[in-house]
């Protein structure tokens, strides 16, 4: 067992270098010994056996033969301690240090040394890491409690190519560089040791030596699964996972689902500011998940989405400067805090998705930036490795190990979390070489276009993983230019995702809204345009964070008009919202119609729920979420044309459109939208089928805040075709409202609006 002795980081041992000494022994004591194995450990030397150590604290050191204890020789002041004998110590050798300028308690400890074990990592995991294969780098990467012969330690290893050694540092060796190098596996750049012994939660870092500058790095674990709480950046050794999974069902159903024709509602929240405690400090992940799953099912969303958790420096980058891939911050507690999370979420049949940012990296010096002192995971030339906007670097994509590390990134998050997808952030920065930038400020492609082909293949290889490899899990595209078919499989030559945010109908919707009622006349075909494409993608309908930050205001604030009018501006947007085809995402406030812009240090306004027209807002969207997962017309054939069919698309002069929506069987809902403050009575619409037909929905309801015009509960049809169909009803249309109508024989939409 090995005893952790008392240090401080800047506390490290000067070596004590004499003249003609063994180059190798000069090597290990100056910090630039590139193969421990070849002066450290056992081996047979001139017909002996022989032990080499090197315990820089010591004043003494005894190896463990079949008699008991032996003294080795000091053969160096600085630390270096060697034992010679006939016969072959029995491996691994235990020691026994006596320590100087200690406690007493600590002064003389026992332990095996690191460098009598062999190697642990396959040569296999290394071929397919160096072709950017290994999925599952993450567990041949980074740190790992295992056993070898018999005895419980940590392997350690990284991927430092370019660097002459590269040594574990902790405070189990005063964070020297010296104690503990690391040995190199040939030609693919990655370094192992196991150190026998080792606690779990240890702090460590790597340190560096560039093999050609002699520059010296402290580096954090690309690969560690647990890092320190910020602003401290050292990762800490793993701990035994002591949470068990109980959403078997769950991810049965997931995978057994067809995801096309299933509700997607997306409560997207930032976890560090939805709710915060009296103190202002974070929820952990398990008060989340006691505040935060009762408020989601309340409130009818199907899934959550978390702006990214995975390990970030700066809290005003809300996760979006990643720089621990491989691990879930430590703000809100540990990786088994967070697995509680999502399994109570599972359990209560709640979907959990991930802000996941492949996309770039910040160039904080302790990450990935020029990690072994090289463009590592970046590019060299800036033209290609640096993002302009965001001051961070573009991740190398045609690099195969860069490749390994990402896809092993995403498998990790979704095999050892159980998440069922992955929102990959500025796809299109990724997919043009000249994103945001000027002529001459980027390179083309070998065909002299602008695409990025690298990050292209890397996507289609990221997709076909997820689908193959997590049944049901879902990858989800913020991409906001026209590139096609992001969301259409890869053997027809798509990128493969499940879906893309629909950008365009989102700012066209906005847009629109943000318009004085008096003037929309004049953009409606800003309401009628997404019609045109709306099909060619899987369409994820998105009021995400970006709508609501960098001085954008609130989507209440946006709203035109006096206070009933905004109000009322909010209940219609999100009719239509949930109405129109496309799968649903709002960001947290939304659904209460917070007044003031988010603002990630501070929890939402949740106080201005004791006002009506907020709770009005709240019940309205509670509602409709309710209506779409439970009506198959509102998502059943969201991606299909056959799913939608305009009523009437052209009334501009009254900025009013009605259409229907459509389920599998058949069946429909009359949707019926009034964009201005006048109310219209005696509104006739045509309709397919006559009968009567109910208004199982009126976001003028004045249990939300409306005034309660409305139908009186149900219409009957006139007999009189009308707008090319074979029946009518006239309606009575409420001022900035929207009404859901019903043929009476769809008795389940009845049914489930009298259960609301």
């Amino acid at each position: 067992m090995q005893v952790i002795i008392p240090h401080t980081r800047a506390n490290l041992m000067k070596p004590e270098i004499t003249s003609k000494i063994n180059p190798l022994l000069e090597a290990l004591l100056a910090g630039r010994l590139h193969d421990p194995s070849a002066y450290l450990g056992a081996r047979v030397e001139q017909g002996y056996h022989l032990v080499r150590v090197f315990y820089s604290h010591a004043t003494n050191v005894w190896i463990k033969l079949a008699s008991g204890f032996e003294p080795m020789a000091r053969i160096h002041p600085g630390g270096v301690f060697e034992w010679r004998g006939t016969a072959s110590p029995p491996m691994p050798y235990l020691l026994r240090v006596e320590a100087g300028n200690t406690t007493p308690e600590v002064a003389t400890y026992e332990t095996y040394d690191a460098y009598a074990f062999p190697p642990q990592i396959s040569e296999h995991d290394l071929y397919l890491f160096n072709e950017g294969r290994l999925w599952q780098a993450y567990r041949t990467l980074g740190s790992h409690a295992v056993e070898v012969d018999g005895i419980a330690g940590v392997l350690f290893s990284v991927w430092a190519p370019n660097a002459e050694r590269v040594s574990v540092v902790g405070g189990f060796n005063w964070w020297n560089g010296r104690v503990h190098p690391m040995a190199v596996h040939g030609s693919s750049g990655v370094w192992e040791l196991f150190i026998p012994g080792l606690a779990s939660d240890s702090l460590y870092k790597y340190e560096l030596r560039n093999r050609n500058s002699g520059e010296i790095f402290l580096k954090t674990d690309p690969y560690a699964s647990r890092y320190e709480l910020r602003p401290n950046n050292a990762a800490r050794t793993p701990a035994r996972c002591e949470i068990s999974w109980h959403d078997e069902e769950w991810m049965a159903k997931r995978a057994a689902e067809n995801w096309l024709r299933a509700p997607l509602n997306i409560y997207e929240i930032h976890a560090g500011s939805w709710k915060r405690h009296l103190d202002g400090s974070f929820y952990c992940y398990r008060e989340l998940a006691h505040h935060l799953i009762p408020y989601v099912r309340e409130m009818g969303y199907t899934h959550i989405e978390l702006l990214p958790v995975s390990e970030h420096p700066l809290d005003e980058s809300w996760g979006y400067q990643t720089t621990g891939y491989f691990a879930a911050t430590s703000r809100h507690g540990s990786p088994d805090d967070f697995k509680f999370l999502v399994d109570a979420c599972h359990r209560a049949g709640i979907g959990v998705i991930l802000d996941w940012v492949p996309a770039h990296f910040p160039q904080d010096t302790f990450a990935l930036s020029r990690f072994d002192g090289t463009a590592l995971y970046e590019h060299e030339d800036p033209r290609m490795g640096l993002h302009q906007d965001w001051g961070t670097y573009i991740f190398n994509f045609g690099r195969n190990e860069v490749k390994s590390f990402l896809l092993s990134s995403a498998h990790y998050w979704l095999s050892e979390f159980h998440l069922d997808g992955l929102r990959v952030d500025a796809v299109a920065s990724m997919l043009y070489l000249d994103y945001s930038r000027k002529h001459g400020e980027w390179l083309q492609n070998k065909y002299g276009g602008r695409e990025n082909l690298q990050a292209i293949e890397f996507l289609r290889e990221l997709n076909v993983m997820v689908h193959n490899e997590f049944p049901g899990a879902l990858t989800l595209a913020e991409e906001s230019t026209s590139w096609p078919a992001v969301s259409r499989p890869t053997y027809v030559g798509g990128l493969g995702f499940s879906m893309k945010w629909n950008m365009g109908w989102m700012n066209d919707t906005l847009s629109y809204m943000l318009e004085d009622p008096i003037h929309r006349r004049f953009h409606h075909d800003q309401l009628t345009f997404g019609q045109l494409y709306a099909y060619t993608e899987n369409f994820v309908l998105p009021f995400s964070h970006d709508e609501v930050v960098h001085g954008k205001g609130s989507l209440l604030s946006k709203m035109p008009g006096d206070a009933w009018q905004k109000f009322a501006n909010m209940r219609l947007l999100f009719t239509y919202q949930m109405t129109y085809p496309g799968k649903k995402l709002n960001f947290m406030g939304n659904e209460f119609a917070q007044g003031r812009e988010w603002n990630a240090s501070l929890e939402l306004d949740w106080y201005q729920l004791e006002y009506d027209q907020h709770r009005g807002v709240q019940a309205t969207l509670r509602d409709l979420n309710r209506l779409y997962s439970h009506l198959p017309a509102l998502h059943q054939l969201d991606f299909l044309p056959e799913g939608f069919a305009w009523i009437d698309c052209h009334d501009a002069d009254n900025s009013v459109i009605s259409y229907l929506r459509r389920a599998c069987d058949g069946l429909f809902v009359l949707v019926v939208l009034n964009f201005t403050p006048v109310a219209r009575k005696d509104y006739r619409i045509g309709v397919p089928s006559c009968g009567n037909y109910h208004e199982i929905f009126n976001s003028d309801s004045s249990y939300y805040g409306g005034s309660n015009l409305g139908n009186m509960g149900h219409i009957d049809t006139t007999g009189e075709p009308w707008m090319g169909l074979p029946d009518s009803v006239v309606i009575t249309l409420p001022p900035l409202a929207g009404i859901i109508l019903s043929l009476e024989s769809s008795r389940g939409a009845v049914m489930l609006m009298d259960e609301i």
